[in-house]
């Protein structure tokens, strides 16, 4: 059983999530409709695992996402699932780079995910656990769209798949069941992204450094000349 803390402004999809975690066995501790209740929510009593949209009351902007962030700032270990309606580099980049590049805990999930209530589930337990998830639309979206980080245009297709999949949260023998290859020729793949990706062996995680090797190049997606890609 988690101990969650919910944060989302929107009425039905509030209430779905609170009946859907009840119904598996977990606590909704507190399911509130801005990032000032979140915070309070959070600091009274210390849940396992955050799950909050990115934006909340009262500029709908990245109220949550911000408010997430800080609240890693003052409890370093806390696991924190975002929900989001856009396809955004930027917020995920954000999220993935607020903090030591081997702290896990944090997901970024589109909220159409939600229906899919297994894999919801799933990632959720990963991201308490202490696992890293990244939605695989926002994965495939970083990874292929022109503005991609110049990095990346030295892997080839199947590292690239083999990264989206890293991203994901898979481990090696997850990903060659997903790829229907050995775990060997996983984790040749993987010493290639990560040396092409100029990753210090001895610089932490080096699995969430080459997710943060693309996201860096999304820092600045979402300015005020366009809105994030919409859904």
């Amino acid at each position: 059983m988690l101990r969650v803390v919910l944060a989302e402004d929107a009425v039905l999809l509030r209430a779905g999530l609170v009946e859907l975690l009840s119904r598996v066995g977990h606590e909704v501790t507190a399911a509130v409709r801005d990032a000032a209740e979140l915070a309070r929510a959070v600091d009274a009593d210390r849940p396992d695992v955050v799950i909050t949209d990115v934006r909340m009351p009262p500029a709908f902007r990245d109220e949550g996402l911000r408010t997430a962030l800080e609240l890693r700032a003052r409890h370093r270990e806390l696991p924190v699932l975002v929900l989001s309606q856009y396809v955004a580099g930027a917020y995920a980049a954000r999220l993935f780079l607020g903090g030591p590049p081997d702290q896990g805990g944090l997901g970024y999930l589109l909220k159409d995910r939600v229906g899919e209530v297994a894999e919801f589930l799933d990632a959720l337990d990963r991201v308490a656990g202490g696992g890293t998830v990244i939605d695989p639309e926002v994965v495939r979206v970083l990874l292929w769209e022109q503005s991609a980080a110049k990095p990346l245009l030295r892997l080839t297709p199947r590292e690239r798949e083999v990264l989206a999949l890293m991203a994901q949260g898979l481990n090696n023998q997850a990903i060659a069941r997903r790829l229907t290859v050995t775990e060997a020729s996983v984790v040749k793949h993987s010493g290639n992204i990560f040396m092409k990706l100029d990753l210090d062996p001895a610089e932490g995680n080096r699995r969430v450094l080459a997710v943060l090797a693309y996201l860096r190049g999304h820092l600045d997606a979402d300015r005020p000349a366009g809105e994030p890609t919409a859904r």
